[in-house]
């Protein structure tokens, strides 16, 4: 007969074991779900939000308890869980053993190292550690805490795409301060990357600026200038005439953003004035973008005819 001694580790590595092939298991079946069902389900790399953003500044915050369930990022370790922590790869089962062994004997580990980015969290130190808190049902986990500062804020609820959205969003406003100088502003293209191609726009008005007073001439007074000279006007017609109900996918900086790259096409359709007459801007985009659509409608019309022929 075994002794009570050698029979206590034979049950715990069992049940490390089974924590192990469970959180597993369930890293699967979350994957599986995330493609049906066309959701996010990746951790959110820390590079994303440093690629994207400048912070305004950053304070080390110290020992704090953290939500677990705000934890949603890692620095390097993004590909090897999922978003809810879950191991998805097998290299990484020694590793969670080792910190589950020593959850089960209840041996107090240092604390995680996080980032803080609004509400949300990045692991700098310790995915095994939240990967195995997860797995065990535990609500709050003890970190050292690094938290960047932005001027919008960040919910674990967001969506990746959306994250990256507010990380591109605050960037411009570090740098044009619109959100100080004209805090009614509502300045949000669909698509990642153009907040960037309007702090563009945004400089080449302030050289213009520049030539005309012939003094230098600050961002931020340039991006004020921009928004009730050039941006405005647009969007101002396209408010008037109710633009977005005939494109509610779209938003006034997209329509901004559309007759900017199409003054070519708007005044060899509609001559020169089209360009500088707002209320012609916008029903170019009307008839040019409004035939598209309807293109695209066609084609995914005839898409679907096909594939009930061939069924």
């Amino acid at each position: 007969m075994s002794s009570p001694d050698r029979v206590l580790p034979m049950m715990v590595d069992e049940q490390i074991n089974a924590d192990y092939d469970r959180a597993h298991r369930r890293a699967f079946l979350r994957s599986v779900m995330s493609h049906v069902l066309r959701q996010p389900n990746a951790l959110i790399p820390y590079r994303d939000v440093r690629d994207r953003i400048t912070m305004e500044r950053e304070s080390y915050r110290g020992m704090q308890t953290v939500p677990v369930s705000q934890i949603i990022g890692s620095v390097d370790r993004f590909r090897d869980f999922d978003r809810a922590f879950f191991p998805k790869q097998r290299h990484t089962a020694s590793r969670w053993k080792s910190i589950d062994l020593a959850f089960h004997r209840d041996i107090r580990l240092s604390p995680i190292e996080l980032y803080k980015v609004g509400e949300i969290y990045f692991v700098k130190d310790g995915n095994h550690r939240v990967s195995v808190a997860r797995e065990h049902g535990i609500d709050f986990i003890d970190a050292e805490v690094i938290e960047g500062h932005m001027r919008v804020p960040l919910r674990s609820s967001m969506s990746p795409t959306q994250i990256l959205h507010q990380l591109e969003y605050a960037e411009f406003l570090r740098r044009t301060n619109l959100d100080k100088t004209r805090p009614n502003h509502d300045i949000r293209p669909t698509n990642l990357g153009r907040h960037e191609e309007l702090v563009g726009h945004i400089e080449v008005h302030r050289a213009l600026l520049a030539e005309r007073t012939g003094t230098d001439v600050a961002l931020d007074d340039a991006a004020a200038d921009w928004f009730d000279t050039i941006y405005l006007p647009v969007v101002a017609a396209a408010r008037e005439q109710r633009l977005l109900r005939a494109f509610p996918e779209r938003t006034e900086a997209d329509v901004y953003l559309w007759v900017m790259a199409n003054r070519g096409r708007i005044e060899q359709e509609f001559g020169s004035g089209g360009v500088s007459d707002p209320s012609q801007l916008t029903e170019a985009y009307r008839s040019i973008e409004g035939r598209r659509n309807r293109l695209r409608r066609l084609l995914m019309r005839g898409y679907r005819q096909l594939r009930q022929a061939s069924a």
